[in-house]
């Protein structure tokens, strides 16, 4: 039994996946305020569910790249409650959750438009991952696109799809805001038990920086 909780992107989401059935699931569009919603919207659909806390046996958790206070927000409440129930709690990137969040054969990118000229990318093909994720100028990252397809389908998945769209004129385009949380407790349940708790995935620095003393 998982719970799963993403809270790095436009939502708050929360799942529960019991085996292959999906107990419960609901994702609240918001930009800011995860921290007021995330534990409430967790216990509303664990009561939808008809499941206890006591009853989970994983925590799944989006570990960014993402809004820096965000995933912040979620690995702080999934970390907690793990330790509160003595489970395990795994963690899931954005950009895998964003790719495991559509039904497509072939290629599969999750690409996040990070701003400043740059995007984030993860490529996966048959849910083999080509590439780590990273944080590339829009440029290099159609260009890494390009040389990773080897013909066939291909499907790009995030906000920042269409920035890479015309390197594969073919692909289908899905702009989705934030990824499905059911395909992140699927995920997460297919990963053996972590030896350490999920660090948060920051792929570049963020904008503040502190003075010069």
């Amino acid at each position: 039994m998982i719970l799963s909780i993403d809270t790095c992107l436009g939502a708050s989401s929360v799942a529960i996946l019991d085996g292959d059935m999906v107990r419960a699931a609901r994702s609240e569009p918001m930009t800011r305020g995860h921290q007021e919603r995330i534990a409430v919207l967790a216990r509303e659909v664990a009561g939808q569910a008809g499941v206890k806390f006591a009853d989970l046996t994983r925590i799944a958790v989006t570990v960014g790249p993402g809004s820096f206070t965000g995933l912040r927000v979620g690995l702080s409440f999934a970390k907690g409650l793990a330790t509160a129930l003595s489970i395990p709690c795994v963690g899931v990137n954005t950009l895998e959750a964003l790719a495991g969040s559509v039904d497509a054969k072939g290629l599969v990118a999750g690409v996040l438009d990070a701003k400043m000229g740059q995007v984030y990318l993860q490529v996966f093909d048959g849910g083999k991952a080509l590439m780590a994720p990273d944080a590339l100028e829009v440029g290099v990252a159609a260009a890494r696109l390009a040389e990773l397809w080897s013909g066939g389908p291909a499907t790009l998945v995030g906000s920042g799809a269409s920035l890479v769209a015309d390197v594969l004129p073919d692909a289908t385009v899905v702009t989705l805001a934030y990824p499905d949380p059911a395909a992140i407790a699927r995920l997460a349940a297919a990963r053996p038990s972590p030896s350490h708790s999920p660090r948060p995935l920051y792929l570049r620095a963020p904008y503040a920086v502190a003075p010069a003393a």
